[in-house]
């Protein structure tokens, strides 16, 4: 509970100063809904004028429209066994609570639903959208709290939920570390109906290994064992090569889809990189 409490309150923090008009800019409603007639001005659309009204008073008026700004957020976190490694500041399933928190109470102070989506090598919670904080504050104690099952994430299952369950066109955010998993179709059926973010957390040690001596690699989804000799240079630069190599392919697959995407290291802070998303996302979106 106390660690809940710290993210509520970090999480409201950054929203009020920041974050609640990056978040406005970059996930804008889906629709505009009449505000009010009002006389036209150079510059306008004429494509607004509406001529009923203009004839009636004798000189040109236009409708004005408001942005439906009600939209429902789901957030989908991978809590496979990799997800809870983390060798410095947090592990990586406690990144994805304190990005999650960023996400919800952002899109609470814009008047959006919430939605969260658990899964591993099956679904293992769904909560379908809702407002309130009460409400946010169960989401992000699953995250913590939802026990990991064995075995591999399984994206298949997971976005057949999404897809049975999510009818309506959402933001859709994916938080996974994108490891040891067949992606490619999940990521092109959900980018297709939903606005999807996908969000890469990994471990710094996941890419670059520190000079140690000799180590035990373990694969938590699997159990599979390695001993390596980090003292050896090409022990290293052959498991940094490998990685680059994986993290271009996850790159490709995100640009090819044109999902919004970014990688977010465990010892960072997910407030300044999600920052930097948002900011490239709306200066696109108004481009």
């Amino acid at each position: 509970m106390a660690r809940v409490h710290r993210l509520e309150l970090r999480a409201k923090r950054l929203v009020k100063e920041t974050f609640a008009g990056d978040y406005h800019s970059s996930f804008k409603g889906q629709g505009l809904d009449f505000d009010e007639f009002r006389e036209y001005q150079h510059g306008d659309e004429i494509r607004f004028i509406d001529w009923n009204v203009t004839a009636r008073l004798g000189t040109p008026f236009i409708r004005k429209f408001r942005e439906e700004r009600e939209l429902s957020a789901i957030i989908a976190v991978d809590l496979s066994a990799s997800m809870n490694y983390g060798s410095v500041r947090l592990s990586k399933r406690e990144m994805a609570a304190e990005i999650a928190a960023l996400i919800a109470f952002s899109a609470r102070d814009n008047g959006d639903k919430v939605g969260l989506l658990l899964f591993a090598d099956e679904p293992l919670l769904y909560l379908p959208p809702a407002k309130g904080t009460k409400h946010i504050l169960r989401c992000i104690r699953e995250i913590l709290a939802t026990p990991s099952p064995a075995g591999a994430v399984n994206f298949p299952a997971a976005t057949k939920v999404m897809m049975k369950a999510i009818r309506q066109k959402s933001l859709l955010f994916l938080l996974s570390d994108f490891i040891g998993a067949d992606f490619t179709k999940s990521l092109a059926t959900l980018s297709q109906r939903h606005d999807l973010v996908a969000l890469r957390l990994f471990d710094p040690i996941e890419q670059d290994l520190p000079a140690v001596g000799k180590v035990t690699l373990i694969d938590p989804e699997t159990g599979y064992e390695r001993v390596v000799n980090t003292s050896n240079s090409n022990v290293r630069m052959g498991f940094s090569k490998l990685s680059r190599r994986y993290r271009e392919g996850i790159e490709k697959t995100f640009k090819r889809y044109d999902i919004d995407h970014a990688a977010l290291a465990s010892n960072e802070d997910p407030f300044k990189v999600l920052h930097g998303l948002f900011q490239r996302r709306a200066k696109r979106k108004q481009s």
